[in-house]
């Protein structure tokens, strides 16, 4: 079943999701300080892309530094991420069919806006990171 809602959220709103992602990653990295959270926009692309099965966990040890990388990037890229989420979350959930994958969009707003001191692992082992 993982398969198949992976498979219709790629086509709906995986794909375009992941290539934001992508130009996130690719605009971050330019600058040495940026590629901390270029690595994390690739990350969360790949999530953003294939998310049924998978889910997001707080990591114990990250700290001060996290939070304070989480407001940098809620600065230089979350804001506008998350307004992607939002506006696809919004379209999906017009048709009956696309009210899961909407839902799921706005699941994934959280870690658009604050990645930093997550991490994502699969559903069947949410505990593993903790």
């Amino acid at each position: 079943m993982k398969t198949i809602l992976n498979v219709i959220w790629l086509v709906l709103s995986g794909f375009w999701l992941f290539l934001g992602y992508l130009a996130a990653g690719l605009l971050l990295c330019i600058t040495i300080i940026g590629i901390p959270f270029g690595i994390a926009a690739f990350r969360i692309g790949v999530y953003a892309l294939w998310p049924f099965g998978y889910t997001t966990v707080e990591r114990r040890d990250a700290g001060a530094p996290s939070c304070v990388g989480n407001v940098l990037w809620l600065v230089l890229a979350g804001w506008w991420l998350a307004l992607a989420h939002i506006v696809t979350g919004f379209a999906l959930c017009v048709t009956i069919i696309g009210i899961p994958f909407g839902i799921a969009n706005f699941k994934l707003i959280p870690v658009s806006l604050f990645p930093l001191g997550r991490e994502i692992v699969p559903t069947d082992q949410p505990f593993a990171a903790r």
